[in-house]
């Protein structure tokens, strides 16, 4: 078997040369070849310095130098593009993603599956932090198709033929895990142990954008909950005129400023709420009709490239 290990990299001029030390040792005993896509996303430490010193001393080293700060998914589709043998493994710069692990996740995909994620035996951040991801990772698995795979991770090893399925892909906000699930459903994953990252990234803004760019990017079901949310305010509106009307005849009076103020209100917000929805899905649309391309590479370095 032959393989492929992308990593995208953003601040890991400190982790660099022990990766690849480790994936050296590694790769021997997993692979018959292998190569190492080093994808620098316009970081702005020295890792591209530290990258092409590893590209001269490894012959099995790529670097990849990106024009500016595109983002992780960006970068490894990028280097899944670039990647020349049959099977790609993906994993984080920061040491989290074990390369001893990857002859389980490889042992896994012979089995017949076709994308074979690294689950982590236990949650390595903070509470908060795990639920959110543990949320998205569940939103991520519904719109793939694919609900009974809940361990979706960056850690993940697929065949790399899938990207034939999103060959002509080209916008600039991408999932590369929804790419994944539009050429194949066999998804699995491998426990494996991850170590707690010093520094994460990702905080609860990126993670929100994140979950938005799921929800409006690949699924239609904000728009479906914004016409629920129309019929629901019809139905609320109906009951509050005929509560209106019964209060006149019975009463003969009518609710007062507070309740008047309060009915707008609420319509208001949910009115605001559903052109919301639809402001993100013309963004996506316009995003997507400017041609952006997801990356721009400046230079490669190592294997002829």
């Amino acid at each position: 078997m032959n393989i492929s290990v992308v990593v995208p990299v953003y601040k890991g001029a400190e982790t660099l040369e022990t990766l690849v030390q480790r994936l050296g040792e590694a790769l021997p005993k997993a692979a018959k070849t292998y190569e190492v896509i080093l994808v620098n996303d316009g970081s702005p430490d020295n890792s591209w310095e530290v990258i092409s010193r590893l590209a001269k001393k490894h012959r099995w080293v790529v670097g990849v130098r990106l024009m500016r700060n595109y983002g992780q998914h960006n970068a490894t589709l990028c280097g899944v593009r670039m990647a020349r043998y049959e099977v790609t493994v993906t994993m984080d710069q920061d040491l989290q993603h074990p390369p001893e692990a990857i002859s389980a996740l490889l042992a896994k995909l012979d089995e017949g599956f076709d994308v074979v994620y690294g689950a982590p035996r236990v949650l390595p951040q903070g509470w908060m932090r795990n639920l959110m991801t543990a949320a998205i990772k569940r939103l991520l698995a519904k719109v793939m198709g694919v609900p009974s795979v809940r361990n979706i991770s960056a850690f993940r090893l697929f065949r790399t033929h899938l990207r034939e399925a999103f060959t002509n892909f080209q916008s600039p906000s991408l999932t590369l895990d929804v790419l994944l699930s539009w050429g194949t459903t066999r998804f699995t994953s491998v426990t494996v142990d991850i170590a707690p990252a010093e520094r994460s990234n990702y905080n609860f803004v990126t993670l929100a954008k994140a979950a938005l760019l799921i929800l409006t990017g690949y699924s239609t079901a904000p728009l479906r909950l914004a016409t629920w949310v129309g019929f629901g305010m019809t139905f609320f509106g109906l009951a509050i005129f005929m509560y209106v009307l019964a209060t006149y005849f019975t009463a003969g009076s009518l609710p007062g400023f507070p309740f008047l103020t309060s009915i707008i209100a609420l319509f208001s917000g949910a009115q605001l709420f559903t052109l919301g929805i639809f402001g993100e899905y013309l963004a996506r649309m316009f995003d997507r009709s400017m041609d952006r391309p997801p990356y721009m590479i400046q230079e490669a370095i190592g294997n002829d490239q």
